[in-house]
């Protein structure tokens, strides 16, 4: 899919209160902003927390450095007013920040939300389950790459074991989140693909969605490589021969899922294809690191520092128009960028531990 060029701003944000008014240079809109609560997780997955990097002795963010709750409600609230509909935790391991639950509780009580939902690695998610359904959540993404257990403790770095995630994603299920319990699995040739149809073959016929994701250069540190690229076509012709497919249709615009179902009724898989199919064309995604810089896409080097504008004593309508502006002066396409061979290969990037995937 290729964008227009950038075209006039479509309006002002001056004096409006009404959501979905603003769009980016090339007509997209702001309606989603993905929330990293925390930089630390307890895993050190290879491809986004290399254990050689992030070791006993990485400096991670103070607490007094992390945007607090009453920091990200407010930036919540500036968001929705300018179209976000859709809040999504991350980190990092967003459970690893204390009380994460009132934090839910406070962002679902935003007039204008329709989703808060969870990205996890699911080790602490048992514990916490019960009462993130209590507050509000919606929806729960639990990472998981393999239910081989040796492929399981090298792609989390050997920081945990398989059954009590396993555990974690039956309890959660169970608990029938509005949204449901979906699966992202990050799939890296030589290293994991060879498990995707065990992985789909154990979550047939559950109500728990496996979204298969093409393994991206996210950040600096993971040495990406094309060809650990397994593209999806290669997953839905491989899953097809063993379970017939058929496609569905998206549910939203700026889906990023390719959504399938088994024909004999076994549920839903999906298919995140952004390095072989990129849908820069409609990503409506912002996204708040735990320090508080606001980035406009997934790859971006630089983000804009809400942070000091926060404690600098900003009223709401600033720190609105601040994130106004940072949306309209948007052009943001590296997955497009890459594809046509126009991307930068030496270009800093964010690390994917701050603003989660």
């Amino acid at each position: 899919m290729s964008l227009p060029q950038p075209g006039p701003m479509l309006c002002s944000m001056a004096g409006s209160t009404s959501p979905d008014l603003v769009r980016d240079r090339f007509n997209r809109p702001l309606h989603d902003l993905r929330i990293s609560v925390m930089d630390r997780c307890n895993f050190r997955c290879p491809y986004c927390m290399p254990e050689a990097t992030y070791h006993e002795h990485f400096r991670f963010l103070e607490p007094k450095e992390r945007l607090s709750f009453d920091e990200i409600v407010r930036i919540a609230r500036a968001a929705v007013s300018l179209g976000v509909t859709k809040l999504r935790l991350t980190g990092g391991e967003p459970l690893l920040r204390p009380d994460l639950v009132s934090l839910v509780r406070r962002l679902v009580a935003i007039p204008g939300v329709e989703d808060v939902a969870l990205t996890t690695n699911g080790v602490l998610l048992g514990r916490h389950a019960q009462s993130l359904k209590d507050a509000g959540l919606g929806r729960v993404t639990v990472s998981l790459d393999s239910l081989d257990p040796a492929i399981f403790a090298r792609m989390s770095g050997g920081r945990a074991q398989l059954e009590p995630v396993l555990e974690a994603i039956e309890h959660a299920e169970a608990l029938a989140f509005p949204g449901g319990v979906k699966l992202n699995t990050v799939v890296q040739r030589g290293v994991n693909d060879d498990g995707v149809e065990a992985l789909a073959a154990r979550f047939r016929h559950t109500g728990v969605i496996v979204r298969f994701i093409e393994y991206m250069d996210v950040g600096t540190r993971n040495h990406w490589e094309l060809g650990e690229v397994v593209p999806s076509r290669e997953l839905v012709e491989r899953l097809n021969a063993h379970w017939p497919l058929e496609p569905l249709g998206a549910q939203y615009q700026g889906e990023v899922a390719r959504r399938y179902r088994y024909q004999d009724g076994a549920g839903e898989i999906g298919f995140i294809s952004s390095v072989t199919a990129p849908f820069c064309g409609d990503c409506s995604r912002a996204r708040l690191s735990s320090e508080g810089q606001i980035y406009t896409c997934l790859f971006a080097s630089e983000g804009t520092d809400l942070r000091s504008l926060l404690r600098s004593g900003a009223d709401d309508e600033a720190l609105r128009e601040r994130l106004a502006s940072v949306w309209r002066m948007r052009t943001d396409r590296y997955s497009e960028e890459r594809t046509a061979g126009e991307a930068s290969s030496t270009k800093r990037r964010i690390e994917m531990n701050y603003i989660g995937g």
